[in-house]
């Protein structure tokens, strides 16, 4: 093996133990070998999970379940009006179309047009 050789195995081994470094840099250990960059993705979202929500200005699954538990009569209410508003329009539509009909037959025996 000539120097050259060495030199470039050398400096091989640095530029992947460089890249190794890099990519694992800054992780609490929890990055998973099989998927390396979601974990790291999941881990940063967990660590800054309170950051996001406060500057965001998001809501958090306590404040949604008080929402809901507050709201849950009325929100049921407005869904039994909204299926009854359904069966109306569906109503009005054939009532509609009905209409229609009649229109034509009766300007089929109109003997002007």
């Amino acid at each position: 093996m000539t120097v050259t050789e060495a030199l470039l195995i050398i400096l091989l081994i640095i530029i992947i133990g460089f890249i190794i470094y890099y990519y694992f840099r800054g992780s609490s250990g929890r990055v998973q070998i099989t998927r390396p960059m979601e974990s790291r993705v999941d881990e940063y979202l967990d660590r800054r999970f309170e950051s996001i929500i406060d500057e965001w200005a998001l809501v958090n699954r306590q404040n949604v379940k008080k929402f809901k538990n507050e709201k849950e009569g009325a929100l049921a209410a407005d869904e039994t009006r909204m299926s009854s508003l359904k069966t109306f329009e569906q109503e009005m539509g054939t009532t509609i179309a009905q209409m229609e009909e009649r229109i034509e037959i009766l300007e089929k025996q109109i003997p002007g047009k």
